[in-house]
């Protein structure tokens, strides 16, 4: 048997095998033991707070109140209004019930809670609180 015989048998067997074979330190390396103690446990990056900054409830000034209109299956004019937060951020808050009585300069206490059919409305004052009354009882 030649030399020549012998190295193509071996490459082919190389190249044949290792396509064959699952390729499972290519698609995710696993970290040594000694990496391991190195860096620590891993560490998940934080969650990102929403509208309200972690806070159950920001106090807001209503810069303009306005009307919006909701998405496909629904139609109405949902009463919203656009509010400078005590966090500094500007944000559109939806105002629930019937009737409201708030103008720019009104204090507002601002809750989390999104409206399902207002895309980018996250926030919801609260009524009964500073500047913005109960809703009215119907006679």
């Amino acid at each position: 048997m030649s030399w020549s015989g012998l190295l193509r048998g071996f490459n082919t067997s190389l190249t044949y095998g290792l396509t064959l074979a699952p390729r499972l330190w290519a698609t995710r390396p696993m970290a040594t033991l000694n990496q391991m103690h190195r860096k620590g446990p891993p560490k998940w990056p934080p969650s990102t707070p929403g509208p309200t900054a972690g806070r159950p409830q920001l106090k807001g000034v209503v810069l303009r109140t306005f009307t919006r209109k909701p998405k496909k299956p629904n139609s109405a004019n949902r009463k919203c209004c656009r509010v400078r937060l005590s966090t500094g951020r500007e944000a559109v808050c939806f105002i629930p019930g019937e009737g409201h009585s708030l103008q720019e300069h009104h204090v507002v206490l601002v809750q989390g809670g999104r409206t399902q059919d207002l895309p980018g409305v996250k926030l919801t004052v609260v009524r009964g609180k500073y500047d913005c009354g109960h809703v009215q009882k119907k006679k």
